[in-house]
């Protein structure tokens, strides 16, 4: 009963996104600092921060939120591969990985191999790794 509530009010709405979870990140890290130090303006901005987030995830204006998330996707988009491809490094003990000398893509090779000869799919480079 209360679902189909809520349901029905976000129907037509944005909702969340990227750009909403990272500005209630952000908020979170800077309450926790207001709680710490109780600088006032620490305050002021995380309301401004909170505002804004609930004002995106409850707007109708379409277009306008995918945009802005766009621009942020664009801007953080970088930073946030790089995290991902750290934590699945992180995760896989069976592979090594290597960055082309040549071109700079990414490659997987298994683990434990010795020294082989790797090949890039992107630019056809060949160079020697020890996996």
């Amino acid at each position: 009963m209360i679902r189909n509530a809520i349901q029905r009010f976000m129907y037509g709405r944005y909702g969340n996104d990227q750009l909403n979870v990272f500005l209630i990140g952000t908020y979170l890290v800077l309450y926790l600092l207001f709680l710490l130090t109780r600088f006032e303006i620490l305050y002021w901005v995380c309301c401004v921060l909170i505002v804004f987030s609930l004002f995106r995830l409850l707007s109708r204006n379409l277009p306008r939120r995918r945009e802005e998330n766009a621009r942020f996707l664009k801007l953080a988009g970088p930073t946030i591969q790089w995290l991902r491809l750290r934590r699945t490094i992180a995760r896989d003990k069976e592979h090594r990985y290597f960055k082309c000398p040549n071109c700079g893509q990414q490659l997987r090779v298994p683990r434990g191999k010795g020294k082989i000869t790797v090949t890039c799919r992107g630019c056809g480079a060949s160079f020697q790794e020890k996996s």
